[in-house]
């Protein structure tokens, strides 16, 4: 899709090309080094390093268009690992609803790096319905904290993680969303114990957490008690907004797009194949559709929306999207996808692409499952309210 650029943007976007080449990492050299001094120099260009933050508290205040140049600048060029948990998913909800001093405390280490966080929120039989959570969370006597006893399951590198943001329940009474709080807490500490689950793809990247016992100061509550469901959703929704990866899809689309020419069909490539070329069309064509929900998205948030019901739409599409890029690069490598578990035999992206095609199982799962996110399109875009 083209967009039109006003010649302030184009500017920006030539500022944006320039920063990224000259200090793209040059493979070579401690890689850690690199990448902490590429975000020093983006927090110099004035918040590039926290680029989707507010003005106050350090972000660059950019326009829907500036985002969507640099998502889709970033995407084409690449920039150094980064975690969403602290940046995209507590920052949003601590600058929404934390306290100043919990602002004060919190913020300046995610957004430096040296913190990572991780996310309590699935449980055993509390995935997809999370107000199904049993987690409890019982004050003290004395009210200075809470003793948190349960499980949550899923939780992404809670193995690395120094902090999770964690929903637990401090009431059954009422209706089950109004008895659930937001409690911040370390992981390195007594009562907490992790264990690896491996995935279909053979990574380990996501774990079971117990609790037991665990104390919480009540000064690592966010917001009210009872509170913390109206504060999950704000994050599901800019969580479910990142899941989508519409820039990162437009340049995997074509890589496969290369991929597919370099296999071998009779007198062309694969690509010249009617019906895998078709597959491949109709599948740029809602990439492209999703583009534009996304900038819609974009121009909401320039006028101070918080991230609405659009969000689910990118996320059921976005996710699907992309597990459809993995699969047809599982077929371009025909049976050379099949040796993904052993040395690599056959077209140099066979191997890659049945262990991307295993991973992405989960993009439609994680982050709300799709059929979460069809239930809030229905009431919240369609209208369409439950029959009793």
């Amino acid at each position: 899709m083209d967009i039109e650029l006003s010649p302030e943007d184009q500017a920006f976007a030539t500022d944006v090309r320039d920063f990224l080449t000259s200090n793209a990492y040059p493979g070579k050299g401690d890689y850690n080094e690199w990448r902490n001094g590429w975000f020093d120099k983006a927090k110099a260009k004035g918040g590039w390093d926290i680029p989707k933050w507010p003005t106050e508290f350090g972000g660059p205040g950019w326009t829907p268009t500036q985002h969507y140049i640099w998502e889709k600048e970033t995407a084409e060029v690449g920039t150094p690992w980064d975690l969403p948990f602290g940046l995209s998913m507590l920052a949003p909800v601590l600058m929404a609803y934390g306290n100043k001093e919990q602002q004060d405390r919190f913020l300046p280490d995610i957004r430096a790096r040296t913190v990572n966080w991780c996310q309590g929120y699935s449980e055993p039989g509390a995935g997809s319905d999370l107000a199904a959570l049993k987690t409890k969370a019982e004050l003290s006597s004395d009210g200075k904290h809470y003793v948190v006893n349960g499980t949550k399951i899923w939780t992404t590198l809670a193995h690395f993680a120094d902090w999770i943001f964690c929903l637990t329940r401090t009431s059954d009474s009422g209706i089950r969303q109004e008895g659930i709080t937001f409690l911040l807490f370390p992981m390195k500490q007594e009562g907490i114990e992790v264990k690896p689950i491996i995935t279909l793809g053979g990574a380990h990247s996501v774990n079971m957490v117990h609790f037991t016992d665990v104390k919480v100061p009540v000064e690592n509550r966010v917001g009210e008690e009872g509170k913390g469901w109206t504060y999950a959703k704000g994050l599901l929704q800019h969580e479910r907004t990142g899941l989508a990866g519409i820039s990162r899809s437009l340049v995997a689309l074509e890589t496969l797009k290369e991929q597919a020419r370099s296999v071998k069909r009779g007198n062309g490539s694969l690509l010249d194949e009617p019906g895998y070329r078709s597959k491949v069309a109709e599948l740029e064509v809602e990439l492209l559709a999703t583009e534009f929900t996304e900038l819609r998205s974009l121009a909401g948030a320039s006028s101070g929306q918080g991230p609405g019901p659009e969000s689910s739409i990118l996320k059921l599409k976005g996710t699907e999207i992309q597990q459809r890029i993995q699969k047809l690069t599982v077929e371009a490598g025909g049976l050379y996808s099949a040796a993904w578990g052993a040395k690599r035999v056959g077209h140099k992206f066979a191997k890659g692409g049945m262990n991307g095609y295993l991973s992405s199982r989960a993009y439609t799962i994680y982050g709300g499952a799709s059929e979460v996110q069809k239930d809030v399109i229905a009431k919240n875009v369609l209208g369409i309210k439950r029959s009793k």
